[in-house]
């Protein structure tokens, strides 16, 4: 069942680079570009197939259960336009144009003066035949990275200045987790492609990785009244989880000073290092118009 959609999936992959790309490159004298182009081409269509999940699954579930109804969507829809452009590669291609250079230069740096990414694979051998145990573990480490980076994003003034463009959406829907400013997207992609570097992240498992990430976020932000159970609600961040973050008002105490709720996958981080909230009620999202460009921490947000 799954072989025909790969084989199909390769077919479709070299048509658009035989077909397309390949001759746009070499037209404009980037016939050096090919090979990547054929990464490039393979994200387009993870892209193309999670924009028809999202559309297909998650959008009738916020026209049958949605949390907020509003006759004007007009700021929804320049989150989907946001969303086309960072899942079909535009913006993501455009990030790794610039950071390539410089990670291809620190990769081959490393290696010169001896030092080789170590894979999870080599600690511990037995995932060499256990290929998705592996792409689990390194989920888990991507995460927890992911987990800081976001907490740091809420910390560092100079860095929500950025970020609060992602908060401002008192809107939010599936389309929502696209909605970010372009640095903070380079910031988040030096950030990802940094300790993916470190930690040896195998070359087969990063796109996965990132497509995997993707489609949890896109779930998380989902404008529909949904639950994952008592169990589940713990172990994978849902939407009245992720909502919490996203409140216009976060909870009081002086833990969520900065906010709450910052896993992008797994609540353990959150409640490992206290930034933990759990509540039933599906609060308004947003920010108010003071915390633009400063830190959460300004008293209008009534953090407590």
């Amino acid at each position: 069942m799954i072989q025909p959609l790969i084989d199909a999936f390769v077919f479709v992959q070299g048509w658009l680079l035989d077909t397309l790309a390949q001759p746009i490159l070499l037209a404009f004298g980037l016939g050096s570009y090919v090979e990547a182009a054929f990464d490039g081409v393979e994200l387009f269509l993870f892209g193309v197939i999670q924009l028809s999940v999202a559309f297909l699954l998650l959008r009738p579930l916020e026209a049958l259960r949605p949390i907020e109804v509003w006759p004007d969507r007009q700021p929804v829809r320049v989150d989907v336009l946001y969303t086309v452009l960072d899942r079909t590669g535009v913006i993501p291609l455009g990030v790794f144009a610039l950071l390539a250079p410089f990670f291809l230069g620190l990769d081959g740096w490393l290696r010169f003066n001896g030092f080789i990414p170590p894979q999870l694979e080599d600690v511990f051998p037995s995932l060499e035949s256990q290929p998705l145990l592996a792409f689990f573990l390194y989920l888990v480490v991507l995460d927890f990275s992911e987990y800081w980076r976001h907490r740091l994003s809420h910390i560092l003034r100079w860095w929500w200045a950025l970020h609060a463009i992602h908060h401002s959406q008192r809107q939010m829907t599936l389309w929502t987790d696209s909605r970010n400013h372009l640095l903070d997207n380079v910031i988040a992609g030096i950030w990802f492609a940094l300790l993916a570097l470190l930690v040896g992240v195998p070359p087969g498992h990063f796109l996965g990785l990132i497509v995997a990430v993707q489609i949890i976020e896109n779930l998380s932000h989902v404008n529909a009244r949904l639950s994952f159970g008592r169990i589940g609600e713990m172990l994978l961040v849902s939407p009245r989880y992720h909502r919490w973050h996203h409140a216009l008002d976060l909870p009081p105490g002086r833990q969520y000073r900065h906010g709450c709720n910052f896993a992008i996958l797994f609540p353990v981080w959150d409640k490992l290092f206290g930034t933990q909230y759990f509540a039933q009620a599906m609060p308004p999202t947003g920010i108010h118009a003071d915390e633009n460009a400063v830190s959460r921490t300004t008293p209008s947000a009534q953090h407590g």
